[in-house]
């Protein structure tokens, strides 16, 4: 997650039949209708890729896309062909075995799309390079006073507040402690960043400087024995683990503010918890089900308010031994400030790993329309919404509609592409983090857009080098950052 600009509309609604708590929508094959609008995925139409063993201009293995957006201002079309300026965010760095001192930062990427037509089979031999991605900078992000920003956990460091900032996560070295997941990017280059530490959203200048600092509610905030602490249970060298390795109440580790968006008008950022609060039943996988999207006026980008709150179910599917599973949330693209795509994922499964075949990576549609706003309500002060995960008979919940499959079969095979056996390059990697949207620029098809969605592929390279020290990955896996784009119909967009 991560919009670049104010453009989307109206989305968002019902939830996954498994899922008993949520009503459900109409559903046609490769649409999805949601509020009297019908949504459209015409399917895959390009693919691309940049290798594992990139180096950014630090000499730093690059570390694909948690979060990423486009700049609308640069895209442009020449007859069958577009070329344009991407954004990607990676986190916090190659850590197989705890936090590293990596140094956020923000990569730009140059790139060209010679989208195959909706249906059709690409041209043999170049299944996989209608996208061409090339990293062309790196912009690393500084705290408020000029000073380098870390990936380390920040176990129980607590930066006090100070001035217009809040607490701030700090870890052992002293300084911020910041684990990107979503991007926004102003038409003037500032940045907002979401948080899994936090869960914050930060602002940043253009050149990476920190402006600002948006904490959640009460509720969201990790607590330990009372304090604050943002302590994700992943210590850095020579530190300890948190105690208790999990928080009692706010956000669960690192399941913070993975989803972050702009609505098109400019006027409101949408942020979403990955997964449910501990309270509300994410102090279990099998119960965290419903998570929180925060709606934020941006009138005043350095002092964002929240006007609006709702609890959003996340998808519900079976394992593999059969077991009912909740999909965390990956990421979002705001369609208005009533409805987002959200992108919803299995865990464990893909490239690399032992387990090569996803259950569950989608892209649905959330619609908060008739869901109850709890904005600056007692739940926002520490009430359960969802005590061991059952939603609060007072509540109603948004409704989730699923409407892109990135495991499709048939879509993938005309790429070259499949989920599951055998597990090599071609089969995709497990975490499905970043969405964007660029128009068509077809005036004969106003509502269409490519949808680019790409992976995080945790900094896993054989050829690795990060903070000072090569590595190689374990398991000998080399997972390329692919950029996988859809086109898609979104209704009322531009309205």
């Amino acid at each position: 997650m991560k919009n670049v600009r104010p453009y989307t509309a109206r989305l968002f609604a019902a939830v996954l039949a498994a899922s008993a708590a949520v009503p459900a929508v109409a559903m046609a094959e490769n649409s999805a209708t949601v509020g009297g609008l019908t949504f459209v995925n015409k399917g895959l139409v390009g693919i691309g890729r940049i290798p594992a063993n990139q180096r950014d201009k630090f000499g730093e293995t690059f570390g694909s896309g948690s979060g990423m957006a486009i700049d609308p201002a640069a895209w442009s079309r020449d007859g069958a062909t577009y070329k344009g300026t991407l954004y990607l965010l990676p986190d916090r760095g190659y850590n197989a075995v705890g936090t590293v001192d990596y140094r956020p930062r923000l990569n730009t990427i140059s790139i060209g799309l010679t989208p195959t037509a909706p249906g059709a089979a690409p041209e043999t031999g170049k299944e996989q390079s209608g996208v061409d991605a090339k990293l062309v900078d790196s912009t690393p992000f500084v705290d408020d006073k000029g000073g380098e920003m870390t990936g380390l956990d920040p176990e129980s460091g607590v930066r006090p507040a100070a001035g217009d900032f809040p607490p701030l996560p700090k870890a052992t070295n002293g300084k911020i402690a910041l684990d990107n997941e979503a991007i926004i990017r102003m038409a003037d280059g500032t940045m907002f960043v979401s948080d899994e530490y936090g869960p914050y959203i930060y602002r940043f200048s253009a050149d990476g400087h920190l402006l600002s600092a948006a904490q959640p509610p009460k509720a969201l905030l990790p607590m330990r024995k009372g304090a604050l602490s943002f302590a994700s249970n992943n210590p850095g060298p020579g530190a300890s683990a948190p105690d208790p390795k999990d928080p009692e109440t706010g956000r669960q580790n690192n399941q913070g503010l993975e989803g972050m968006a702009m609505t098109p008008d400019g006027k409101f950022i949408i942020a979403v918890l990955q997964s449910a609060a501990r309270q509300d039943g994410g102090d279990s996988s099998s119960t965290r089900q419903n998570t929180r999207a925060m709606v934020y006026d941006a009138a005043d980008p350095d002092d964002l308010k929240l006007v609006h709150e709702y609890v959003v179910p996340l998808p519900v599917f079976k394992d593999a031994k059969d077991k009912t599973t909740i999909a965390a949330e990956s990421e979002i693209v705001a369609l208005s400030d009533k409805t987002f795509l959200m992108l919803a994922r299995d865990s464990g499964n893909g490239q690399g790993l032992k387990g090569d075949t996803s259950l569950y990576r989608k892209v649905g549609i959330v619609d908060v329309s008739a869901a109850t706003d709890i904005a600056g309500s007692e739940f926002d002060d520490g009430k359960p919404i969802a005590p061991k995960g059952v939603v609060d008979p007072s509540l109603t919940p948004a409704t989730l509609t699923p409407f892109i499959d990135l495991n499709d079969k048939a879509d993938l095979s005309r790429f070259g592409l499949h989920n599951g056996a055998p597990n090599d390059k071609n089969n995709l990697s497990e975490k499905w983090e970043a969405m964007a949207l660029a128009s068509v620029l077809d005036p004969n098809l106003p509502d269409d857009y490519f949808l680019f969605v790409v992976n995080d592929n945790d900094f896993l390279t054989q050829d690795g080098f990060q903070v000072g020290a090569a590595y190689k990955a374990d398991g000998g896996a080399n997972i390329d950052t692919m950029l996988q784009v859809f086109q898609v119909t979104l209704p009322g967009l531009k309205k």
